[in-house]
């Protein structure tokens, strides 16, 4: 939806990344399956950013079986792009807030920086106080361990929100992309 779209584009501008690469998840450890398809999930992504170059579809995680954690996904990005460049893990301060309950959350930190996105008016959890960063330069400076917390756009869009909306046959008009919105009118998907 745009709330997640409007962050990833906030969070590519302010670091200047080269890329924000969006992770569908097959079997979120998190929270229960979505009752949509990974192949509708997919799609749905795809038309989503398919205007924005600096947003791109990593499908990693739909093509492995088992459980998505991050620590795998992460060792799997540093046998494709090595050990030397930075990678940032986006991650809102809600998540954050749980990172140390994380699966392997040390060997994470060593794979990765943290970027925490903040909406406006939200306080930082006090975590890792020695790891973390005032300046965006440093996560150049290193491939990982250093977290930077940073404010991004607040729109007030959730996809529980969506789906309800859509079950009630009401529109969701305005809060995903029009091309999402085709995708979901024409299979018919959360009825």
């Amino acid at each position: 939806h745009n709330a997640h779209l409007r962050t990833a584009l906030d969070v590519q501008q302010s670091l200047g990344l080269q890329q924000v690469r969006l992770m569908p998840l097959r079997d979120p450890p998190h929270r229960e399956q979505p009752n949509t398809t990974a192949t509708q999930r997919l799609a749905m992504l795809q038309a989503a950013i398919a205007e924005e170059p600096h947003l791109t579809v990593d499908e990693r995680e739909l093509q492995r079986e088992g459980k998505s954690y991050t620590i795998d996904t992460l060792r799997s990005l540093r046998r494709e792009l090595g050990d030397d460049l930075p990678i940032c893990w986006l991650l809102g301060t809600d998540a954050f807030r749980g990172f140390p309950d994380w699966h392997q959350p040390e060997e994470i930190l060593k794979l990765a920086h943290l970027v925490v996105m903040a909406r406006p008016g939200e306080t930082p959890a006090a975590l890792y106080a020695e790891r973390t960063t005032n300046d965006p330069k440093q996560l150049t400076s290193q491939s990982a361990g250093l977290i930077y917390h940073l404010p991004v756009t607040q729109l007030e869009v959730s996809s529980t929100r969506i789906r309800s909306l859509i079950g009630q046959g009401l529109s969701p008009k305005y809060l995903l992309p029009d091309a999402v919105l085709r995708i979901i009118e024409q299979e018919r998907l959360y009825r």
